[in-house]
This record gives C-alpha cells, sequence and structure tokens, in this order.
C-alpha cells in the first residue's frame, strides 16, 4: 500500500461565509470538498445553537499545497474582515491522489 503526501484545508466559519467559501473553491476548479454544521465556543462566544444564522460549517478540502495556498490567500483577502474565519493547513496521506489533484 502506498500512501501519497498531500495537504488538508480546513475551514472553520461562520454559515454566513459558506456560500462565499464554496464560490472561491469553484473557482479554483475545486469539485470535492466535506461540509457540516459544527458548535463551538471562541472569541466570538458560543456558536452554533442558535438561529440558522448563527451556526457555523467546517469545510474540509484535500489537494495539492500550491492549489491550496492559493485558495487560502483569496479567503484571507477577500472575506477575514467581514467574517469569523479559522483557516489551517495540516499534512495528510491519502491512498488514491487523482482523486485530489
Amino acid at each position: 500500500m502506498k500512501l501519497f503526501d498531500v495537504k488538508l484545508l480546513t475551514v472553520t466559519c461562520e454559515i454566513l461565509a459558506q456560500k462565499n467559501i464554496l464560490e472561491i473553491l469553484n473557482k479554483h476548479g475545486i469539485t470535492g470538498y466535506t461540509l457540516y454544521e459544527v458548535d463551538g465556543n471562541g472569541s466570538k462566544g458560543v456558536r452554533g445553537q442558535g438561529f440558522k444564522n448563527e451556526k457555523n460549517v467546517k469545510i474540509e478540502i484535500i489537494s495539492t499545497e500550491t492549489r491550496l495556498k492559493d485558495i487560502v490567500e483569496e479567503i484571507t483577502r477577500s472575506l477575514f474582515s467581514d467574517f469569523a474565519i479559522i483557516v489551517y493547513l495540516s499534512d495528510v496521506q491519502v491512498l488514491r491522489p487523482e482523486k485530489f489533484i
């Protein structure tokens, strides 16, 4: 079994930013991602347990470092000033790299 090194981009944001994030992913040719609603507590207080527009989502994308860094730059530049967003990159290994490149 051979594993291949790629990156995992994790974006946790208020649900109001979801559409913008997905548009950025589409613009950069990302066709696969995992998205789910999450609860949490942070600098904005407890989030995710109230009205629909107060929920948070987590979006995970696996791809190459170059592609994901371009996405991070655009998210940072265009959305950080308007939305609560946490972004981080992690090293991961996959079995079928063709699904993520």
